[in-house]
């Protein structure tokens, strides 16, 4: 075996990396949405599915990033900066996602993005009370956002 070969055997992950990649990216993708879709059946009711809420968690990060992306280039070229401007069209775009995948108004499209956060903020809170999950997460948020972190970095 040459250096190279190593070199890019090195730097390659395995099939089964991949593959637990990919399971644990389908996982977390269907724990997402349970908070959108619990906030669909409450905001939107009966017309509101777990296949939907699949669909608007997939579809609106990715329109999203899209929309963003494209947004900054044109204020950056434009105006010379306004990201705000850019991240505004970017909330818009996903909560016109929520709009078309739910069949509902923008009100209500709104009110699923705000009440599935605020689900989603419970049961993070909740868990990490409980000691489930989260803990590193929560105690590394809380360190990076001291002042004593925030004067290191």
């Amino acid at each position: 075996m040459s250096l190279d070969s190593t070199l890019l055997a090195l730097h390659l992950p395995s099939a089964l990396r991949i593959l637990s990649i990919l399971i644990g990216l389908i996982i977390i993708w269907i724990i997402v949405s349970i908070p959108v879709f619990i906030a669909a059946k409450i905001i939107v009711g009966r017309k509101a599915s777990f296949g939907e809420a699949l669909l608007a968690t997939l579809a609106g990060p990715l329109v999203f990033g899209i929309i963003l992306t494209i947004g900054y280039a044109i204020t950056q070229r434009v105006f010379g900066g306004l990201g705000l401007l850019a991240l505004l069209l970017g909330f818009l775009a996903w909560i016109a996602v929520y709009k078309g995948v739910f069949h509902t108004g923008w009100l209500r499209a709104f009110g699923v993005a705000v009440l599935s956060v605020i689900i989603a903020l419970i049961v993070f809170v909740i868990l990490a009370l409980l000691g489930f999950a989260f803990k590193e997460i929560l105690d590394t948020f809380l360190y990076l956002h001291t002042p004593a972190a925030l004067l290191t970095n």
